[in-house]
C-alpha cells in the first residue's frame, strides 16, 4: 500500500496560532489551519466548551499576513466571541462581530502583524510594517479614531505587551545586521500620558544575546526567554534591570528561532507556567513551578510541541504531533495530565505504512532516519535538508516522507550544523560556513548510511527547500555524493540573492557567509550558479511565481548554467504561490514531479505519476574543453 498524493496534500500543514478562553460555559480553544482545497487560505476556528467546532473565517477570508514576509501573529478572539484578524488580500485589520468583516485599518501600504489585545482597552495592539518602517501600533477595535504609535525603536520590533498597572510596556528589538536568533533587546518603557512609550531600558539581550518572548510577571517584573547561557531558558527579569535568575539552568531549549513575530513557547497559567522545551529530537510540554524550578511534563506521548501555547482555568491549549499523528491542537489538563484533541481528525493512511523514526547522531551530525518500506539490503535514499537555515525537523508525522518511504525509499532528515534546537553552540557552526557545514554534514550522513549498510552509495538523492534548497544544489555542486537533487524555491546564487531579497533577511548573509563587500571571495567560491558545470547529478527545481522571498530567477539562472554546461535539469512553476506550497494542486503536482524525477535518476519505474522530461544535453568531451 502506497501514500497517495491527495493524501499529503490534505494533511499537509497544521494549526498555527492557538489561544485558550475561558468562559462561564468552560474552556473555549481558537486556532487557525490552512485549507489547501479552498486555495491555501488560512481559516480561524473556534471550538466551544460544548465541543462543537465552528469556522470563525467566513469563507473567502484568509487571515495572515506579510509583516517580515513570513507572517506575524495574524488573528485574537475578541470578548464575547467576536474575532479581529489581518486578511491576507489586502493586509488591513478587520473586526468580526457576526456578519461580513469590518476594516478597522485605512486601505494603504501597510501590513500589520504579531497582534495582541492589551488587557482594559479597547484596540488591538499591532507591529505595522510600511515598506521597511516597523511601528507599535494601538488600533481602536471601533474603527473609529486614528491609529496611535505605541513604540518607535529598533528596526524591527515584536511581542508588545502591557504591564498589569498599565503604566509601562515591554517589547522586544533588533537592528541590522543581527537576525533575532543572534541578539535581540528586551526593552521596557513608561507609557505617558497620550499611550506613548517614552525613553526605554533594555532589561535583558544584547549583541550576542537572543531574547524570544517575555511576558509580564507583575508590574515590576517579567519572565523572559533569553540564552546568555546558550540554550533559550526561562529567566526571571526586573523591570528595573536589577539581576534575574535563570529558572531552567539546564542544557535544553526553552525558545525557538522567531521566524515569525508572535510564537509563544510559554504561557502563564495562574502563577505557573506551562512550557514548551527540549531538543529538535524532541520537543515535550511541562509546567514549570518559577518558585522552586520544579519542572513536570504533561506531554504525554507526542514527541512533537510546536511554538504556541495558551492556558486558562486550569488547562492549555497547544498544538502536538507524534510519528504517527499529525499536528492537532490538544486541550491539557495541567493538574491531572489528561490530553482532549479538540481539532478536527485528518484521514490517515493504516499506520502499518508509515515509516518507523529513528534519531541517530552520525559523526556529530544529528539525524532522523525513515526506513523504506518493503527493501531488504542497501535502498535508494534522500537526504532531506530542512530551510531556514536557522530552524530544524522535528520528529512527527510528515506524509511528504511517508509518501516517499511506502514507495521504497529511505529517507534521512539531516539537522546539519547550524540547526536550532541543540543550543546556541551547534547553532553557531554555521556562522560564516553556510554552503561548507551544511554540505559536509549532509554528505557525513549519506556515507554513513552507505558504512552502516542501510543505502546504496549510487543511489543517493538530496532535496531540501528555501534554505534547503540552497543545500540541495550546493551539495550537487561542491560534493561527488549525490545521483541528483530536488530543490523547491531554492536560492542559487548568495550576492544577487542578498541583493534581491527582503528586508528581514537582507543581511542575514553577514552571518551565514560574511559581510560585503569584504568577503565577496566566499560568495564567489560558494554559489552553485557560479559552479553549475560541477554538478554531481541532475537537478529539478520548483518555483513559486508570486515568491517575493526568492525570486524565480534565482532557479532559472541556475538551469541556465546547468543546460549551458550539458547538465540535465527540470524546472516547474507555479502561479499564485509564494514562498511554500498552499494549494492542494501544487502539492500533487510537486510531489508527483520529485517521484518522478527520482525514478529517472535512481533507476525505478514510476507508472502512477505523469512522466518527467529531463531537459539538457551532454556535451561531448570536445565541447566540454
Amino acid at each position: 500500500m502506497s501514500i497517495r498524493p491527495i493524501d499529503v496534500a490534505r494533511t499537509d500543514g497544521g494549526p498555527q496560532w492557538v489561544e485558550a478562553v475561558g468562559t462561564p460555559e468552560g474552556v473555549e480553544v481558537w486556532w487557525d489551519e490552512p485549507r489547501p482545497h479552498e486555495g491555501g487560505r488560512r481559516c480561524v476556528v473556534r471550538r466551544l466548551p460544548d465541543g462543537t467546532r465552528v469556522d470563525a473565517l467566513p469563507a473567502g477570508w484568509n487571515a495572515r499576513n506579510r509583516v517580515v514576509e513570513y507572517g506575524g501573529r495574524s488573528w485574537r478572539p475578541l470578548p464575547g466571541g467576536g474575532l479581529v484578524f489581518t486578511n491576507w488580500a489586502d493586509q488591513r485589520l478587520y473586526r468580526l462581530d457576526g456578519g461580513e468583516p469590518v476594516p478597522v485599518t485605512p486601505a494603504g501600504e501597510a501590513r500589520y502583524g504579531d497582534l495582541y489585545l492589551p488587557p482594559g482597552r479597547d484596540e488591538v495592539w499591532a507591529v505595522r510594517e510600511t515598506g521597511d518602517v516597523r511601528e507599535i501600533v494601538a488600533v481602536p477595535l471601533s474603527g473609529v479614531g486614528p491609529v496611535r504609535v505605541v513604540v518607535e525603536a529598533q528596526h524591527f520590533l515584536m511581542n508588545p505587551r502591557l504591564s498589569p498597572d498599565g503604566r509601562h510596556v515591554c517589547w522586544i528589538g533588533w537592528d541590522h545586521p543581527n537576525m533575532p536568533w543572534d541578539g535581540t533587546e528586551l526593552c521596557v518603557a513608561p507609557l505617558d500620558d497620550a499611550g506613548a512609550a517614552g525613553a526605554y531600558e533594555v532589561v535583558a539581550g544584547g549583541p550576542r544575546e537572543s531574547v524570544t518572548q517575555a511576558e509580564w510577571r507583575d508590574a515590576d517584573s517579567l519572565y523572559a526567554v533569553t540564552d546568555p547561557t546558550g540554550w533559550w531558558n526561562v529567566h526571571l527579569v526586573h523591570r528595573d534591570g536589577s539581576c534575574g535568575r535563570n529558572l531552567t539552568p539546564v542544557e535544553l531549549e526553552f525558545g525557538h528561532a522567531p521566524w515569525k513575530p508572535g510564537l509563544a513557547t510559554f504561557a502563564v497559567a495562574d502563577g505557573r507556567l506551562v512550557v514548551v522545551y527540549g531538543t529538535a529530537d524532541r520537543r515535550r510540554l511541562g509546567v514549570l513551578d518559577p518558585e522552586t524550578g520544579a519542572l513536570r511534563e504533561v506531554g504525554g506521548e507526542a514527541t512533537h510541541w510546536a511554538s504556541t501555547v495558551s492556558a486558562v482555568d486550569g488547562r492549555a491549549a497547544a498544538v502536538a504531533a507524534t510519528p504517527y499523528t499529525p499536528l492537532e491542537v490538544r486541550l491539557v489538563d495541567l493538574d491531572g495530565g489528561g490530553h482532549e484533541v479538540v481539532s478536527a481528525p485528518k484521514p490517515l493512511p493504516d499506520r502499518a505504512v508509515l515509516p518507523v523514526p529513528e534519531t541517530v547522531t552520525i559523526e556529530g551530525v544529528h539525524a532522523h532516519l525513515y526506513p523504506p518500506a518493503g527493501v531488504r539490503g542497501p535502498a535508494p535514499y534522500v537526504v532531506f535538508v530542512h530551510g531556514g537555515p536557522t530552524g530544524h525537523h522535528p520528529v512527527m508525522l510528515d506524509l511528504e516522507i511517508a509518501y516517499f518511504t511506502s514507495r521504497g525509499l529511505g529517507v534521512a532528515v539531516v539537522n546539519y550544523g547550524g540547526s536550532t534546537g541543540y543550543g546556541r553552540a551547534y547553532r553557531e557552526r554555521l556562522r560564516h560556513r553556510w554552503g561548507v557545514v551544511d554540505v559536509q554534514d549532509c554528505a557525513r550522513v549519506a556515507r554513513g548510511l552507505v558504512e552502516l549498510g542501510l543505502a546504496d552509495a549510487a543511489r543517493i538523492a538530496v532535496r531540501g527547500g528555501s534554505a534547503g534548497g540552497w543545500t540541495t544544489v550546493a551539495a550537487l555542486v561542491h560534493s561527488d555524493v549525490f545521483a541528483g537533487g530536488v530543490a523547491h524555491y531554492a536560492i542559487t546564487d548568495p550576492a544577487s540573492w542578498a541583493a534581491e531579497t527582503h528586508d528581514f533577511e537582507s543581511r542575514y548573509l553577514d552571518g551565514l557567509i560574511g559581510p560585503l563587500p569584504e568577503t565577496r571571495d566566499r560568495y564567489t567560491e560558494r554559489s552553485p550558479l557560479l559552479h553549475a558545470g560541477r554538478a554531481s547529478g541532475p537537478c529539478l527545481m520548483l518555483h513559486g511565481l508570486e515568491d517575493a522571498i526568492v525570486d524565480v530567477s534565482q532557479a532559472e539562472r541556475f538551469v541556465a548554467e546547468l543546460d549551458r554546461h550539458g547538465k540535465r535539469w527540470a524546472l516547474l512553476t507555479f502561479p499564485g504561490e509564494q514562498h511554500g506550497w498552499r494549494r492542494e494542486e501544487t502539492i500533487v503536482a510537486a510531489l508527483e514531479a520529485e517521484l518522478a524525477f527520482y525514478g529517472l535518476v535512481l533507476g525505478f519505474d514510476t507508472p502512477e505519476v505523469p512522466p518527467l522530461k529531463l531537459e539538457g544535453k551532454p556535451l561531448r568531451a570536445e565541447e566540454e574543453e
